[in-house]
């Protein structure tokens, strides 16, 4: 990854292009997920969780549907934060 800062498109539910900036690539199980900050979010408290695959050269951003492992994936970043804090 570069040091600058990584812009990810993605389209929601309503069809409207939203802007990402790719905060950090984590791995749980083996499966990479990217946490990603929505650039218009001004406040910056808000994380997007998705799961990365890859796909030849390019990488997927899906959405997490299994409340399970999104479950799982968000207590591994916050135990992340955590360990930072200390």
């Amino acid at each position: 990854m570069a040091d600058e800062d990584q812009i990810i498109e993605t389209i929601d539910e309503n069809g409207n292009v939203v802007k990402f900036e790719l905060f950090d690539i984590v791995e749980v199980d083996e499966q990479e997920y990217a946490l990603l900050l929505p650039v218009e979010d001004e406040e910056g408290d808000e994380v997007v969780l998705m799961r990365l695959s890859k796909d030849g050269d390019e990488y997927l951003f899906e959405t997490i549907d299994d409340d399970d492992e999104f479950e799982k994936v968000a207590a591994y970043v916050e135990n992340m934060e955590d360990e930072e804090e200390e």
